[in-house]
C-alpha cells in the first residue's frame, strides 16, 4: 500500500505485483496454473493468455528469454515461432537436446502493438517496470529448478537477474553468478544473444551471429560438467 497525495488529501492506493499471485508450492504444474491468472502488471490485459516456462523439472539448464512473440502467446508454449525455430538449429549444433531443458522468459506476457493496417501485432520491449514486476514467476521457477547452468539470452532476460546497469555485450563468453539478494542458489550464469536479434541481423552477419549463440550455448554445457 503506498500513499497518493491529491489536493492535500492522502489517498491509500493498493500496487500489486507477481508475488502477490504465486503460491507456497514446489512443483512446476502448480506454478503455472497460477500464473494464468496473473494481474501484476497491465500485459495481461491485451495478451491472450499467460505463457510460462516449459520443460521438465529435472532440467540442469535453464534458458530464459525475454518474453513471448506473437506465436506464443497464440499456441501458449515458449519458443515456437521462428526464434524458437532458430534456437532449436542453435541447440542442435551445440550438441544439446532440449528436452532436457527449461526454456522460459522474463516476462509472461506478449507486449506488442497493433499495426496500423492489418492484424499483424509488433513486438514490443518490456518496460523495466514490467520486468521488475515478472521476475517472482522467474525467481520461483529458478527455486523449484535449482538448476546448475542458467542461460540469459538477450539483454532484457540478463538484466532481469544480473541487474538494469548489466550490458551483455561486456560480459559474453564469461561464467556469471547471481546477486545473493534474489535468494537463490548459485548457478553458473551465461549471457548470451537473444535468437530473435540473430533474425534481425542483416543476411551477411547471420551466420556469424548464428555460430556465436551455438558457441556460447555449448560453453554453458560445458560448465556442467566443471
Amino acid at each position: 500500500m503506498v500513499n497518493f497525495s491529491c489536493r492535500g488529501y492522502s489517498l491509500p492506493v493498493t500496487t500489486t505485483s507477481a508475488a502477490d499471485y504465486i503460491p507456497d508450492t514446489r512443483e512446476l504444474s502448480a506454478l503455472g496454473e497460477a500464473a494464468m491468472d496473473c494481474r501484476g502488471c497491465g500485459l495481461y490485459r491485451d495478451a491472450n493468455q499467460t505463457v510460462f516456462g516449459a520443460g521438465p523439472s529435472s532440467a540442469s539448464m535453464v534458458l530464459v528469454g525475454e518474453q513471448p512473440g506473437d506465436q506464443e502467446d497464440r499456441a501458449g508454449r515458449p519458443f515456437v515461432g521462428p526464434a524458437g525455430r532458430l534456437l532449436d538449429k542453435a541447440l542442435v549444433a551445440a550438441g544439446i537436446d532440449r528436452d532436457l531443458l527449461y526454456v522460459t522468459n522474463a516476462v509472461k506476457h506478449f507486449k506488442f502493438k497493433q499495426a496500423q493496417r492489418g492484424k499483424r501485432r509488433i513486438h514490443q520491449t518490456p518496460s523495466r517496470t514490467e520486468v521488475v514486476s515478472c521476475r517472482p514467476w522467474l525467481l520461483a521457477e529458478l527455486g523449484v529448478l535449482n538448476p546448475g547452468v542458467v542461460v540469459l539470452m538477450g539483454a532484457t532476460a540478463a538484466k532481469s537477474l544480473l541487474g538494469s546497469d548489466f550490458r551483455l555485450t561486456a560480459h559474453r563468453g564469461e561464467v556469471l553468478h547471481l546477486p545473493d539478494d534474489l535468494g537463490l542458489a548459485k548457478p553458473a550464469c551465461v549471457a548470451t544473444a537473444h535468437p530473435s536479434s540473430i533474425l534481425r541481423d542483416p543476411p551477411t552477419q547471420r551466420e556469424d551471429a548464428f555460430d556465436a549463440l551455438a558457441c556460447d550455448l555449448r560453453f554453458a554445457a560445458t560448465l556442467l560438467s566443471a
